[in-house]
């Protein structure tokens, strides 16, 4: 996606640059899409959210029961991107250093040497993060929200575009910690992974079983269409789309409002309106779209906010859940007309 060098007697329009430059970006992001849709059948949903956090330079969190294909979705896209990618299997005995590296005394120099960990890449799949202690999980903060890592008083910077796709298992089975505030707040959208329907799966199972592979698809034929610099190029032009004030205003007011909404004790802060205003940015060029929509922002609102709210305990016990709250407020919070 290098920008083709202009002739220097030619006219340039910059509107119309622009323009161009976006339906290329869309373009790509496309084909993106449906090389990722050949990996992972009945998760349309899920692939355009993980578009989505990509595009807008966020992590995400991926949560749902075993075997719905949340690890390969990451390789999948890891396929699909031509830059470095690594994974790290979280278990209950990980050390921080296992992730952020650590210092080693070379015998021949007689100094320390510092050996980078597996954080220090593009794409970086945590798998099953909520196996791992608090103090392991932790390991990831400072990479997710400075994009760098401190070792041995050093800070080291991480490559971009550089991304954490992390999965876990819902909280309720046994053997897992749950993710502390601070480190929820960092991933720009929590996704949930469902059972696919019943056609879906009846594919799928066809699909994987003429597959040579044991009980998966195979992501060896995936095309590679995305490398490491055209990343950057997506998302400094999503950054470039047009907001208008009053869909600015939206997002914010859709942040606060879960502040003092009824049946929510913990609202969610300004990262939440920042990552709201992103991620709307980046599902319009996922669209296609010239400006951001307030749809662009309702669409991504339950992925941004969900993991930033705590229901009241009362309604827990009432079988209520967060995301039938949230349904509400979006339903409730008046979008403006453009």
């Amino acid at each position: 996606m290098s920008e083709q060098p202009m002739e220097p007697s030619t006219p340039v329009d910059p509107e119309a640059h622009a323009l161009q430059q976006r339906h290329r970006a869309s373009q790509l992001v496309q084909s993106v899409r449906h090389e990722l849709q050949k990996a992972l059948i009945g998760q349309d949903a899920v692939i355009d959210d993980v578009l989505t956090a990509l595009i807008a330079g966020g992590h995400v969190l991926l949560e749902g029961v075993p075997g719905l294909g949340k690890t390969l979705l990451v390789r999948a896209l890891a396929r699909c991107f031509g830059g470095e990618f690594a994974r790290i299997q979280f278990t209950p005995d990980l050390m921080p250093s296992d992730v952020t590296g650590h210092a080693v005394y070379d015998l021949q120099t007689e100094q320390f040497k510092l050996r980078k960990g597996p954080l220090f890449t593009n794409l970086l799949l945590a798998d099953e993060i909520n196996r791992a202690p608090a103090k392991t999980q932790a390991a990831l903060l400072e990479a997710m929200q400075e994009r760098q890592v401190t070792l041995e008083g050093r800070a080291l910077p991480i490559a971009q575009p550089f991304m954490v796709l992390a999965t876990q298992n819902p909280i309720e089975q046994e053997g897992t910690y749950p993710l502390p505030e601070a480190e929820l707040d960092r991933f720009m959208l929590k996704l949930r992974m469902d059972y696919p329907d019943a056609t879906q799966e009846l594919e799928m199972v066809r699909q994987v079983t003429r597959s040579t592979r044991a009980d998966m698809l195979d992501v060896q034929p995936l095309r590679t269409v995305l490398q490491a610099k055209d990343v950057l190029v997506v998302q400094r032009i999503a950054g470039d789309l047009p907001l208008d004030e009053q869909v600015l205003d939206y997002a914010v007011r859709l942040a606060r409002a879960t502040r003092s909404w009824p049946g929510l004790t913990l609202g969610a802060g300004p990262r939440a309106s920042i990552a709201l205003v992103r991620g709307a940015r980046a599902r319009a060029l996922l669209r296609g779209g010239e400006f951001v929509i307030p749809d662009d922002v309702k669409g991504c609102a339950l992925a941004v906010l969900r993991h930033r709210v705590r229901l009241a305990p009362e309604l827990d016990i009432e079988g209520l859940s967060v995301e039938q709250v949230l349904r509400q407020l979006l339903d409730q919070v008046p979008a403006p007309r453009l």
